[in-house]
């Protein structure tokens, strides 16, 4: 099973997904198995030709690590490495970069960072690209921090379903699993990139687990769930994760536009029921949920702003040790 309560690195060494978790177990019907174990693509035909870039780190084998790796440095939370600091202080997208000028980047630094986002509801206030708005705005802070190109986001992720919202749009386990593993297998051969740093903000088991059983062959993979941060008393109620305080609260400070807190309603949920909505479950909405569970009425611009900060700042300094 995985441990989902927070990423390991950025809190007190609980590990988030462990290495080598195979994506299909087995238990779901109709999942594929993998065709060669997790954390090493299966082989390719030499005959082709093909010669991949060469690997400046041989002893690495493409297992999926938590953020910051086997030895990121990143515990000392007294001592914390500084970060390299990108002067231009300006994001490094992808997709507005020639390929000379992202070779040169990766020269430097064989890293992608690598949003991913979902197209969800998360209440009547809050827009489907909740997840997807927060995570850009981290992997363009990250990248304008750290000088570390990132890549467009996949802006469809694994949630649950249980009734239709219009609009709300999911993939599939396997289907997330395979889009994400073309992916990185094109900039690993292709760019030779060595280091993945993928942010997510979407922590149901489905989707943590294929993002953290892609397949590399000699790449390293950290996958990030910012949302499984322990927010300690940034936050006034323990409640899920869905429309509540947390994200309408970083809405309403990154693109407050498209926030209506006019239509924000408050969904209180038992105990008992309160377990089943802690990150890495599925979250199923209970009966009368307007689509969001928890307080938004708790949020503000200003909450939202310490949550911002507090979030890159944990990340940053794990990647930077890494």
């Amino acid at each position: 099973m995985l441990s989902l309560r927070r990423p390991a690195s950025l809190d007190d060494g609980d590990p988030l997904l462990r290495q080598g978790e195979a994506c299909c177990q087995g238990q779901e019907q109709g999942c594929e198995k993998p065709a060669a174990p997790v954390g090493k693509r299966p082989q390719r035909d030499t005959s082709t030709g093909h010669t991949g870039p060469r690997d400046p780190h041989p002893d690495r084998r493409g297992l999926v690590e938590p953020l910051g790796g086997r030895d990121a440095g990143c515990h000392d939370h007294y001592h914390p490495r500084l970060p390299a600091m990108n002067q231009d202080r300006r994001p490094w997208r992808l997709k507005d970069m020639t390929p000379g000028l992202v070779g040169e980047r990766l020269l430097q630094r064989p890293t992608l960072i690598v949003p991913v986002g979902t197209t969800e509801q998360h209440g009547p206030h809050l827009p489907l690209g909740c997840d997807t708005i927060i995570v850009e705005r981290l992997a363009d802070d990250l990248s304008a921090s750290f000088g570390i190109p990132r890549t467009p986001t996949v802006e469809y992720g694994v949630h649950a379903t249980t009734r239709p919202f219009p609009g709300s749009a999911a993939l599939r386990r396997r289907t997330l699993h395979r889009v994400m593993n073309e992916l990185i297998e094109s900039w690993e051969e292709g760019a030779g990139v060595r280091e993945f740093v993928i942010l997510t903000a979407q922590s149901s088991e489905g989707h943590l687990e294929a993002l953290s059983t892609i397949r590399t062959d000699q790449a390293t993979v950290q996958v990030v769930d910012i949302f499984s941060l322990n927010f300690g008393s940034l936050l006034e109620r323990a409640a899920p994760i869905q429309g509540g305080e947390l994200d309408t609260s970083l809405l309403l400070y990154l693109a407050p536009h498209l926030v209506r807190m006019d239509l924000a309603q408050d969904f209180e949920v038992s105990a008992r029921l309160l377990a089943r909505y802690r990150p890495g479950q599925s979250r199923r909405l209970p009966e009368g949920s307007p689509g969001s569970i928890g307080y938004p009425s708790l949020a503000s611009a200003q909450k939202g702003e310490r949550l911002y900060t507090f979030i890159l700042e944990r990340v940053s300094r794990c990647l930077a040790g890494s």
